[in-house]
């Protein structure tokens, strides 16, 4: 099958390798412009670009494919590729009208949520700052709307009670490329029904943003462990220890209560700390403000912390 594959971020290379391994002729990637990154600001490709490179297939990078040059060089490129699937995920840009009517089939999205369950940008760290029991990834039609296609084939997981959202952004990509074959496999046999997602069911999974990050120790502590496995690995939650911002990564619940004041260190031997409902939460990888990403018990070996101590 002539496929074209949109892409950009490290949860599409799996698709994109599944495709081209599996045998299908991807016959272009289309991905989002490098971005300069780091201190020094260096322009990186996005890692779908890399991908594609390593397969030699083209790759092309419009700024737009709605209005001028770029998005005219597009649409002709994609005319004379006349593909029968265009593959799209996480590409980061919306499809006009005529490269989503361009394909002899059509273009497929693979979602990850279980749809019509959170639509949009961030459906992985919602889930999770949700506290959902199950996600999924779900392939689709797509649509003018912003992910209201309809639903191809969808495959469930469920979500460990201190799974990270990018831990379970590591699982459902592999879910999704293994579920886009499924979806390619039943469009070539014809065996595929689209089911119309049903709206009533729908909510929407909004960019996350840094004002999410400092935890609120008042808060219960189902709602703070959810908050640091939600926003890990990025923005990530992070609170004032000694005055300084130390970022949590991943926590677990204790199951033990205590009756201090909510943000203080109860137990001082692997970073325990009281929330709101007096329930305990622990930390397992902290950050140090200027510091390295490291396992709590790790950090408490060269700065341990004091019984009784506050954050906020």
């Amino acid at each position: 099958m002539n496929i074209v594959f949109m892409g950009t971020p490290d949860f599409a290379v799996p698709c994109l390798k599944a495709l081209v391994e599996s045998g299908e002729t991807v016959s272009a990637v289309f991905t989002q412009p490098d971005k300069p990154k780091g201190r020094g600001m260096k322009l990186l490709p996005p890692p779908v670009k890399e991908t594609a490179l390593s397969y030699g297939i083209p790759v092309y990078q419009p700024t737009s494919l709605k209005k001028g040059e770029d998005a005219e060089q597009a649409l002709r490129i994609l005319k004379e590729i006349a593909p029968d699937l265009i593959v799209v995920v996480a590409y980061g840009k919306i499809l006009p009208k005529e490269i989503l009517d361009l394909p002899k089939h059509f273009c497929v999205n693979v979602h990850a949520s279980l749809l019509p369950k959170y639509r949009g940008a961030a459906p992985i760290q919602r889930v999770v700052l949700d506290g959902e029991k199950e996600t999924g990834v779900t392939t689709m039609l797509m649509a003018e709307g912003l992910d209201t296609g309809d639903m191809l084939l969808s495959a469930k997981t469920e979500i460990g009670a201190n799974e990270t959202s990018s831990e379970l952004h590591d699982r459902l990509s592999e879910m999704g490329a293994k579920l886009l074959l499924d979806t390619v496999n039943a469009v070539k046999d014809n065996s595929i029904t689209p089911i119309p997602q049903d709206d009533s069911l729908s909510n929407y999974a909004a960019m996350i943003t840094k004002d999410m990050c400092p935890i609120d120790f008042t808060r219960p502590a189902a709602k703070i462990h959810r908050q640091i496995c939600g926003l890990s690995s990025s923005p990530c939650a992070k609170a004032m220890y000694n005055g300084k911002f130390l970022k949590i990564y991943k926590s677990e619940m204790t199951g033990e209560t205590s009756d201090a004041a909510p943000g203080t260190v109860v137990n001082e031997k692997n970073f325990t700390v009281v929330c709101g409902d007096k329930n305990t939460v622990t930390f397992l990888e902290i950050q140090a403000e200027g510091g390295k990403r490291m396992k709590t018990a790790d950090y408490l070996r060269g700065k341990p912390v004091a019984k009784g101590e506050v954050l906020s």
